[in-house]
C-alpha cells in the first residue's frame, strides 16, 4: 500500500479523488478441489454433484488420487437479484457522469468497495442545479470601528488570544475583506476565482453533490426503488459514506496538517477544552448544518457559565444558613421530642420528628430564600440566551452566505404523490413519484392496467365508471 496519505484518498491512478464509497457484501459460486472421498461428503452436505474428475499421471508413472472440481452450492436467488440491481444502479450512476472504480471480488465472500468520483462537469452541473453559493472575485472592505468601541474590541481580543484555536480559518474570520457570493452558474465562470477545478469545491460540497445524485438515482428495470437510502434498507448495499481527509494523528509538520488533524488538535481532545470552537473549520469540514449545530452548542455552553456560577452561590448560601434556619433547628432539636402520627394505617408506628433532621438540612441547601432569586435569574437568562443566539445565527448566516437556505431546503425535499386507480378493483392507491418522466408520461401500465392520476382525477374516474380521462 502506498504510504502517501493523499494517494489513499484517490483512485488507483493517484489523481482522481474519492468523493464517496459504497459497500456491499458478496458471495460467489466457487469451486473447490479435493479427493473423491472428500467430495462424497460434500454431496451429502450441500446436495451438489461432481462437475468432473481430473486424472493426473506424474512423470514417475505412479497414479495419484484424482482431483474433483466441486460446486460449493447454489447462489441465493436474492443475491442474484441484488447483483442485477447493483449493476443497473451503477450503470445509472455512470450515465449521470460519475466515475466508478470497483474492487475485484477475489474471495468466495466478503465486502467489496465501490469508489465514486465526480468530475468537474458533474460538479458544475449539480452545483448550478442545487444553487450552491460560491465566492466571486468581487470583494469589499468592511468598515472599521473607531473610537471607544474599537479600543474595547482590541483589548477583548488580546485577552481572548490564549483561548483562540490555532487554525488558519480563525485568522480569516477577523479579516476586514468580504467576498461576495453568488449561486454557481456555468455561464458565469469568469466571475469566480477558480484557481484549480479540483479544489474549487471543498470536500463537504463534493460529498453533498454526490449524495444528491445517489439519492435521486432510480432503478426502474429491476425494481421500483429510488435512491441509495432505499437500497441500503433493502440490503443491496451495506453502507454509503464519504472519506475523511486522511489520518487524524499528527504528521510532525505543523504547516502540512490537514483539516481533520487540525480539528483533532484544536477541538476534539480534552486538552483543548478551554478554547473556543473553530466553527469556520467545522463548517468547512462537515458542512453548514453541523457547523450551525456546534455553534449553537458553543453559545449554550458559554452562557451556562454564569448560570452555573449563580447556582453555586445559591447552594453555598443555603449551606451557610442551614444552622440558622428555624425549621431545621426545630426538627433537629431532640429535647422537644415531637411525636408524629404514623405514615400508614396499620403497619406503621409513631415516629419522632428529629429522625428527619438530615432530610431537612439537605432540602435547605437547594430550597432556601435565595432560590427565588435564582428562579427569576434563570427566566431572564433564558430570554438573554435566545436573543444572543439570534444575533449569533444572523452573523453566521451573513459570514457563510446562508440567506434563503431554509426556503430552498423545503422546496428540494418536496415529494410528489402519485395515485394509481385500478380499473379492476376501483381502488385508489397512493405512492411516491419516482421520476419526473412518470409525471409527464401519464400512461397506462401494461401489466397492471393502472393509470397514474391526481386525487381529483381519481374522484372523477370513480364516478365515471372507471373510464380514463381522454386528456391524458
Amino acid at each position: 500500500m502506498d504510504q502517501d496519505p493523499r494517494k489513499r484518498l484517490c483512485f488507483a491512478d493517484g489523481r482522481r479523488k474519492v468523493d464517496y464509497v459504497l459497500v456491499y457484501h458478496y458471495r460467489k459460486r466457487s469451486s473447490v478441489r479435493g479427493s473423491p472421498s472428500q467430495h462424497r461428503l460434500s454431496i451429502i452436505s450441500n446436495g451438489s454433484y461432481p462437475l468432473g474428475v481430473e486424472e493426473k499421471d506424474p512423470e514417475g508413472g505412479k497414479d495419484e488420487p484424482a482431483e474433483v472440481v466441486v460446486d460449493v452450492g447454489p447462489l441465493d436467488p436474492a443475491d442474484g437479484e441484488k447483483i442485477m440491481i447493483r449493476e443497473e444502479f451503477e450503470g445509472n450512476l455512470k450515465d449521470a457522469g460519475l466515475e466508478i472504480e470497483c474492487d475485484k471480488e477475489n474471495k468466495a465472500h466478503g465486502h467489496a468497495f465501490i469508489r465514486l468520483h465526480a468530475p468537474w462537469q458533474v460538479l458544475s452541473r449539480e452545483a448550478e442545479f442545487l444553487k450552491i453559493k460560491v465566492p466571486t472575485k468581487k470583494s469589499y472592505e468592511l468598515r472599521e470601528e473607531k473610537g471607544l468601541a474599537a479600543t474595547m474590541n482590541e483589548v477583548w481580543r488580546k485577552l481572548n488570544q490564549p483561548f483562540q484555536p490555532k487554525v488558519p480559518h480563525q485568522e480569516q474570520e477577523h479579516s476586514r475583506t468580504k467576498f461576495l457570493s453568488h449561486c454557481f452558474s456555468r455561464d458565469k465562470l469568469h466571475l469566480y476565482n477558480i484557481n484549480s477545478k479540483d479544489t474549487f469545491f471543498d470536500n463537504a460540497t463534493r460529498s453533498r453533490i454526490v449524495y444528491e445524485i445517489l439519492r435521486r438515482t432510480a432503478c426502474t428495470r429491476t425494481c421500483q426503488t429510488m435512491g441509495i437510502t432505499t437500497l441500503i434498507a433493502n440490503g443491496v448495499y451495506d453502507s454509503a459514506f464519504p472519506l475523511h481527509d486522511g489520518d487524524f494523528h499528527p504528521s510532525g509538520q505543523a504547516e502540512g496538517k490537514n483539516d481533520r488533524q487540525l480539528l483533532h488538535d484544536e477541538w476534539a481532545r480534552y486538552g483543548a477544552f478551554y478554547k473556543y470552537q473553530p466553527v469556520d473549520l467545522i463548517r468547512k469540514y462537515f458542512g453548514e448544518k453541523i457547523g450551525l449545530y456546534f455553534a449553537w452548542l458553543g453559545v449554550y455552553t458559554q452562557l451556562l457559565i454564569p448560570a452555573s456560577v449563580v447556582g453555586i452561590i445559591v447552594f453555598f448560601y443555603g449551606w451557610a444558613t442551614v444552622e440558622t434556619n428555624i425549621p431545621s433547628q426545630e426538627m433537629c432539636d431532640e429535647d422537644q421530642n415531637f411525636t408524629m402520627c404514623p405514615l400508614c394505617d396499620r403497619a406503621c408506628d409513631y415516629w419522632h420528628l428529629s429522625t428527619a433532621c438530615g432530610t431537612a438540612r439537605a432540602s435547605h441547601l437547594f430550597d432556601n430564600p435565595a432560590t427565588v432569586f435564582f428562579a427569576i435569574f434563570m427566566s431572564v437568562w433564558a430570554a438573554m440566551f435566545l436573543e444572543h443566539w439570534k444575533r449569533r445565527q444572523i452573523s453566521l448566516n451573513y459570514s457563510w452566505d446562508l440567506t434563503g437556505m431554509e426556503e430552498e431546503e423545503v422546496r428540494s425535499h418536496m415529494n410528489t404523490v402519485t395515485l394509481c386507480y385500478s380499473l379492476i378493483t376501483s381502488v385508489c392507491m397512493s405512492g411516491f413519484l419516482h421520476s419526473a418522466q412518470e409525471l409527464i408520461s401519464m400512461t397506462m401500465f401494461p401489466d397492471t392496467d393502472q393509470l397514474k392520476i391526481t386525487n381529483a382525477d381519481c374522484y372523477m374516474m370513480r364516478h365515471n365508471g372507471g373510464v380514463p380521462i381522454q386528456n391524458y
